[in-house]
This record gives structure tokens, sequence and C-alpha cells, in this order.
């Protein structure tokens, strides 16, 4: 039994479209590039400790 499809080819085409940046960059209140280099290690030790602690837990 033969009966005929009609294939409806449509393609959509979605492009890149950049809409205006409603939000402005702002300027942060605080910069890791205006840090010393002993909080910028204090900062950067602690992350560590963060991510090994997540590391150590999830192997738990």
């Amino acid at each position: 039994m033969a009966h005929a499809h009609s294939h409806h080819d449509h393609s959509h085409d979605h492009g890149h479209h950049h809409a205006p940046h409603a939000h402005p960059p702002q300027p942060a209140p605080w910069s890791i590039l205006r840090m010393g280099v002993l909080p910028r290690l204090g900062v950067a030790l602690a992350a560590s400790a963060l991510l090994w602690a997540v590391v150590l837990l999830a192997m738990r």
C-alpha cells in the first residue's frame, strides 16, 4: 500500500543574532589584578584548598 508523503522541508535558519548589550560591563568592586602578591597567593591557596576538599569529599 503506497501512500504519498508530502515532505515539507523547511530549514529554520537560526543565524547569530547579537542583541545589543542589555547590561553594559560594570567595573568590578575589587580586582585580583589590583591585589598585592601575598593576598593573591592567599586567595589562590584558599581556592586550591577548597577544590581539594571537594575532590576528597567526592572520593570518599
